[in-house]
C-alpha cells in the first residue's frame, strides 16, 4: 500500500487548529505512514501550535476580509491572489491524495485549488451557522463534515454527514485527572472552583467581567482557573496578586486542558463550536458568554443550540459586565441547575468524531483511487 500524503489547512483560533491535529492523529493512527502538511496563515498561532504537535506547516498569505471599511481591505484581493499562486505551488510540490479544512484564512484558498485540481477535498464545519468562504466551497468539494444537525440549509444534503467537532484527544477522558488537576493547578480539592475560558486568544468582556468579580469569588470561599489570553495576562496577572494562597489562579493559556476541565465545577466560556463540543463531553454546568465580534454572529447560535435543550445559560456579552458575576454565583449555589445542566448537556455530545472523519477521508481516497 502506497503511503499517503495529506494537506491539513485551518487556524486562526484554538477552535480551527485542534480539530484539525484531532483528525490527523486519529488518521495517522489508521495509517501511520502517512505524511502531513499543515497550510495556516502567516502570523497566526498555528504557525507556532502545529509545529508543537509535530507536523510541518506552511504560512500564506491571508487575512480575513473585514466588514466594516478599513485600510487592511484594500491589501485583501493581492493577498488573496498571492495566497492562491502559493497554494497551486505547494499542490504541485506536495501532490496530496486529499485536502482537509477546518476553517480560519488559509482553508479557503487551499480547498479552492485542491478542488479544481480533482482532489479529494474535505469541509470540516465547526459551527451551527456557516461562514461564506464555506458556504461556497460546498459546491465543490467532495465531503461536508458537520457539527450540527439541519445543515442542509446551508449545503448540499448528499454531501453532508454529521460527525460532530473533534476535540483535543486529552479530553475525551477525565476520569482520575481531579485529584492530580488540582495538584497541578496547586488548589484546595475541599473547594468548589470555577474555571473561565475565554478562547485562546482570550476575550476581553469575560475578563474584565471576572477582573471585577474576584472579591466576591474570594469571599464566597471559591477557587477560580482563569484563562486571560496573552493580551490581558498581565492585567489579570496584578489582579490576583493580592489573593496569593487562596486558589484564584490566572494563566494566559493553559496547556493541560483536561485538568482545567477536570478540576471544574462550573465553565465560564465564549462559545466557539470547539469550546461547546468539549464543554458537551466533559459535562460540565456552564455560562457561555458568545462573542459578537465573529462573521454571521455564528457564537450565539452555537450558544442556543444549547440553551434550547436547558442545557447551558446564555449571558450576552453586551451584559456580561453587569450580569455575569451574579449568574455565576447564582448558579454555584444551585447544584440541582448544575445537575440538571450537566445531564442535558451530555446527551448532546458526539463522541469519536476525529475517527469517523478520518475513516471517511480514507474512505473517499480509496474511492477515488479505484
Amino acid at each position: 500500500m502506497q503511503p499517503l500524503k495529506i494537506i491539513v489547512s485551518g487556524g486562526g483560533t484554538g477552535g480551527h487548529i485542534f480539530p484539525a491535529i484531532a483528525i490527523a492523529n486519529a488518521i495517522k493512527a489508521l495509517r501511520p505512514d502517512t505524511e502531513f502538511l499543515f497550510v495556516g496563515a502567516e502570523g497566526k498561532m498555528e504557525m507556532e501550535k502545529v509545529p508543537a504537535a509535530g507536523y510541518k506547516i506552511e504560512g500564506l498569505w491571508i487575512s480575513g476580509f473585514q466588514r466594516k471599511l478599513t485600510l487592511s481591505n484594500l491589501a485583501f484581493p493581492f493577498k488573496l491572489l498571492s495566497s492562491i499562486v502559493k497554494a497551486r505551488k505547494i499542490l504541485k510540490s506536495f501532490k496530496p491524495d486529499a485536502v482537509i479544512g477546518t476553517g480560519g484564512f488559509a482553508s479557503g484558498p487551499m480547498l479552492r485549488v485542491a478542488a479544481k485540481n480533482n482532489i479529494v477535498t474535505v469541509i470540516q464545519e465547526q459551527n451551527s451557522f456557516p461562514g461564506i468562504t464555506n458556504k461556497i466551497l460546498s459546491q465543490d468539494v467532495d465531503r461536508i463534515c458537520v457539527a450540527y444537525s439541519g445543515m442542509e440549509k446551508y449545503f448540499p444534503k448528499n454531501k453532508i454527514l454529521l460527525t460532530g467537532n473533534p476535540i483535543r484527544q486529552d479530553i475525551t477522558s477525565l476520569e482520575g485527572k481531579r485529584e492530580r488537576g488540582f495538584e497541578a493547578f496547586g488548589l484546595d480539592s475541599n473547594k468548589k472552583t470555577i474555571l473561565v475560558i475565554g478562547g485562546s486568544l482570550g476575550a476581553r468582556t469575560i475578563n474584565e467581567s471576572i477582573a471585577n468579580c474576584l472579591d466576591t469569588i474570594d469571599k464566597n470561599n471559591i477557587q477560580l482557573v482563569w484563562q486571560t489570553g496573552k493580551g490581558y495576562y498581565e492585567t489579570a496577572k496584578q489582579a490576583v496578586a493580592k489573593y496569593e494562597g487562596r486558589g484564584i489562579k490566572a494563566f494566559d493559556f493553559i496547556q493541560k486542558m483536561d485538568y482545567a476541565y477536570a478540576v471544574a465545577d462550573m465553565v465560564v466560556s465564549r462559545a466557539g463550536a470547539s469550546s461547546v463540543s468539549e464543554l458537551c463531553l466533559v459535562k460540565k454546568p456552564c455560562i457561555l458568554v458568545p462573542s459578537p465580534n465573529v462573521a454571521e454572529d455564528h457564537q450565539t447560535k452555537n450558544a442556543m443550540a444549547l440553551v434550547t435543550y436547558n442545557a447551558a445559560v446564555l449571558v450576552k456579552d453586551s451584559e456580561a459586565r453587569e450580569r455575569l458575576c451574579s449568574e455565576v454565583m447564582a448558579l454555584m449555589n444551585d447544584s440541582e441547575q448544575c445537575n440538571k445542566l450537566s445531564a442535558n448537556i451530555s446527551k448532546l455530545a458526539l463522541t469519536d468524531s476525529a475517527n469517523v472523519i478520518a475513516n471517511e477521508v480514507l474512505s473517499l481516497i480509496n474511492g477515488r483511487a479505484k
